[in-house]
């Protein structure tokens, strides 16, 4: 008998930004999804005391509303194969896993879980990584702390809280701050947790599509400050948060940030040959892994009529077939890279390169 895997989402964001508000939410909204809550107990306030049944000293507690909350005492893996074999056996009903971390963890690793754990990996199917980020103490916790940092590049989708605490304009700087570290994750509030279901589950930020969203401002600022490279058939991203040239900025109001999480794109019209792009990213990925947060890329290889997707977190990497390409589509290879002091020079070298 197969069963389909079971989604897992992971809910971060720094101490006070609102991921037991949301995650209250969540679990209490009529959705008639039953889900399963693995929370690290030490949060700075435990989900458990209104909508729990009853406090006992269980590690796994159902609540009113047919959910299961859990604390993790020990490790992330052996609470999913429990959380796994107990579905299996009939002794818990759960449709999906949401993993709510501590605030000042950094995703990398929890996520890691589900790719190289084996018996994990055949149960469960990482979907996102959810961030939350404290619209009042936003700047300070970014410039402060790296985990804080780490919690926006690794994310699939970012979530604004206390925004009515802020000005329109305090958020459009923060928009704009977190963009350019990772332009990759849509960004929108969430007032006081009120969030819609469909905006936080089923969001498929790890599967192998074919489809590479980048912020589309984040890429026309781009292409404004590289017209004059196109000679070369492609362009490929500054670090452009820093506005060296003041000429693809048009936020005046703008403070300077120069956060250690950055991202780039790379584009190419040539197509790169399979070989050498293998070995370069394997290179790569050795040096740099742990510094790479997330990247990926939809890729024109020659000699293939498909495209060729690949995705990584850290040093674990993955790729596969995509579609063929649409005739009359352009083909052109697209990559996004978000990481911790990548040395940007490097690799866009390194993937000029490979090009063939």
């Amino acid at each position: 008998m197969t069963t389909s895997l079971i989604p897992a989402t992971i809910l971060t964001g720094f101490l006070g930004s609102g991921k037991t508000t949301l995650l209250k939410r969540v679990l209490t909204e009529a959705h008639g999804q039953k889900i399963a809550v693995i929370e690290n107990e030490f949060g700075e306030e435990n989900i458990d005391n209104d909508i729990l049944v009853a406090d006992t000293q269980e590690q796994i507690i159902q609540m009113s509303n047919g959910c299961i909350c859990c604390t993790i005492r020990e490790d992330l893996r052996a609470t999913l194969a429990d959380l796994a074999e107990k579905r299996r056996k009939g002794e818990l009903d759960f449709e999906r896993v949401v993993i709510e971390t501590t605030g000042v963890a950094d995703p990398g690793p929890v996520a890691q879980t589900f790719f190289i754990d084996d018996e994990v990996a055949a149960s469960f199917q990482l979907d996102s990584i959810i961030t939350l980020v404290d619209a009042k103490h936003a700047h300070q916790q970014l410039d402060t702390r790296q985990e804080a940092r780490r919690q926006a590049g690794f994310a699939d989708r970012i979530f604004i809280s206390k925004a009515d605490l802020v000005t329109p304009n305090d958020i459009e700087v923060l928009t704009h701050r977190l963009r350019h570290m990772n332009p990759r994750a849509p960004i929108e509030g969430a007032h006081f947790g009120e969030v819609p279901i469909a905006k936080v589950f089923d969001l498929k930020g790890f599967n192998l599509n074919a489809k590479l969203d980048i912020d589309p401002d984040f890429l026309k600022a781009e292409d404004h400050a590289h017209d004059h490279d196109h000679d070369h058939g492609h362009t490929h991203g500054h670090d452009h948060h820093d506005h060296e040239h003041g000429e693809h900025c048009d936020h005046p109001h703008h403070h300077h940030h120069d956060d250690d999480v950055k991202s780039f794109v790379f584009r190419a019209d040539r197509p790169f040959h399979a070989e050498r792009l293998e070995d370069f990213l394997g290179s790569i990925v050795q040096v740099y892994g742990p510094k790479m947060l997330r990247y990926k890329g939809v890729l024109y290889m020659k000699g293939h009529e498909r495209k060729v997707i690949f995705q990584g977190v850290h040093q674990l990497m993955g790729s596969d077939l995509g579609p063929k390409w649409a005739a009359g589509e352009k083909k052109q290879s697209k990559m996004v890279f978000i990481g911790i002091d990548l040395p940007r020079d490097i690799l866009l070298q390194g993937l000029e390169q490979c090009l063939s």
